[in-house]
């Protein structure tokens, strides 16, 4: 486990998530989601070790956040904030770059290689036409695009982001949750990031920690919102254009979730199969097989050990 917290309490005076007890790997999309005034962004500042814990340990690479220097903590987590102070006079190529002098003095030039990685974020997340723009001309939307920017050209394996999709319209925040899931599986990043905006986002996230009644609840997304009848409202989002679905015969909220589950984890063709719920288990029909599995790990598993 990449990134490890052990029997956690979490606050300030007063705990506000307890005995928290969560992992993830390098390669996983985790959401983070719970009421404000949970404790959600205090949760990310005690990974950062900005905050320290009342009780238990946060391991990065089995190493304890308290025993690491800013520096180090810099090198294995990006991270963006929700309200972060705009530099004056900064361009959006200069905001982008700053994500590479956590490697070098602040009076060295960028390497070629560097230079060209921030034009290809920059491509990446549609800023072209504001490469050089003031950051303080910028919308709301555009300007927390550059700033997941210079995140991304941090290079950290951990990439933290508190709300990265505030201000977005869907069409950029699905170019944004996109990006961050590409990011995770093409360059084996662990992303962990919070937003009100769940719903969509759940689509696009493996994980999930919930926080709720001052305790978090983690899980593969699917399971974690099957078990929380205060987060179901059934809606499908179709945002894999390659993805094409099986035959599902299954309650709405199960067909939403096995649907939100495949097209993440499969851009293929998946119509040969047919899913039914029968009680508390899958029964996955294909060709001449029949395969029961009891939990959406054991569907991803297996679908990909066939297909």
């Amino acid at each position: 486990m990449h990134l490890q917290i052990k029997q956690a309490n979490i606050g300030y005076n007063t705990t506000l998530i307890s005995d928290v007890i969560a992992n993830l790997n390098l390669g996983d999309v985790c959401l983070l989601i719970g009421n404000n005034g949970v404790g959600k962004t205090t949760l990310i500042k005690s990974i950062l070790h900005q905050t320290s814990l009342l009780g238990g340990e946060i391991f990065i690479n089995h190493k304890n956040v308290k025993h690491l220097s800013v520096k180090e903590i810099a090198e294995n987590i990006a991270v963006v904030f929700s309200k972060a102070v705009i530099p004056q006079n900064y361009t959006v190529e200069d905001l982008i770059s700053l994500g590479k002098y956590i490697y070098y003095p602040y009076y060295f030039e960028l390497k070629k290689e560097d230079r060209e990685e921030v034009s290809h974020i920059i491509s990446e997340l549609a800023l072209d036409q504001y490469k050089h723009v003031l950051l303080k001309n910028l919308s709301d939307g555009n300007l927390q695009k550059a700033f997941i920017g210079r995140a991304l050209t941090q290079n950290s394996p951990i990439i933290i982001l508190d709300e990265p999709t505030t201000h977005l319209d869907e069409k950029n925040k699905i170019i944004i949750l996109k990006t961050l899931r590409k990011l995770a599986k093409e360059q084996n990043k662990l992303i962990l990031f919070s937003s009100h905006d769940w719903r969509l986002a759940k689509e696009f996230a493996d994980k999930i920690w919930y926080v709720k009644d001052n305790q978090l609840y983690s899980g593969i997304v699917e399971d974690v919102l099957l078990q929380h009848e205060e987060l179901i409202n059934v809606s499908l989002f179709q945002v894999n254009e390659s993805f094409v679905a099986p035959e599902i015969v299954a309650p709405p909220i199960h067909k939403e979730m096995l649907y939100s589950l495949l097209q993440k984890n499969f851009q293929k063709d998946l119509s040969s199969f047919q899913f039914e719920f029968q009680n508390s288990f899958w029964l996955i029909s294909h060709h001449n097989s029949k395969q029961q599995c009891e939990s959406f790990e054991e569907i991803i598993n297996y679908i990909t050990n066939i297909h």
